[in-house]
């Protein structure tokens, strides 16, 4: 993947995973377009309000990869700064299909598929907001 090798090496880049999230993954696509790109703040002020049912798991998932990248930060002995860190790349896979049946007329079955999605969330400092905040 390309995309993880420029992720590592922006500095203080986390990432975090959500599997086997019992939402669809058509809706929670259409949360995660919201957010690609955005501050990080932003991003989670945007999901407290959206009215989707799959806001709440992708909001715990962004707070849990901020909280990621301040673990690696300390770690590592960095500058870090909550409001400098923007979603540098979101993506929802999808995850196993529970098949339920429900019976219907004349003795036959309907078919049920409860999906579920993969959701992971990649957050990192831009180049200009760390010198910036080097000041």
């Amino acid at each position: 993947m390309a995309a993880n090798t420029t992720i590592e090496n922006e500095g203080v880049a986390a990432k975090a995973v959500a599997r086997h999230v019992r939402v669809t993954p058509m809706k929670a696509r259409r949360v995660v377009d919201l957010i690609r790109g955005k501050n990080c703040v932003e991003a989670l002020a945007v999901l407290q309000f959206a009215p989707q049912s799959a806001s709440e798991p992708v909001r715990k998932l962004v707070a849990s990869a901020i909280a990621n990248a301040r673990v690696k930060a300390d770690k590592e002995s960095l500058p870090f700064d909550e409001r400098a860190l923007v979603i540098s790349a979101a993506h929802v896979d999808e995850g196993p299909t529970m098949k339920r049946f429900q019976p219907r007329a004349q003795g036959r079955a309907y078919r049920i598929n409860k999906r579920t999605s993969h959701i992971t969330v990649y957050v990192s400092q831009p180049q200009n907001a760390k010198q910036g905040g080097a000041r």
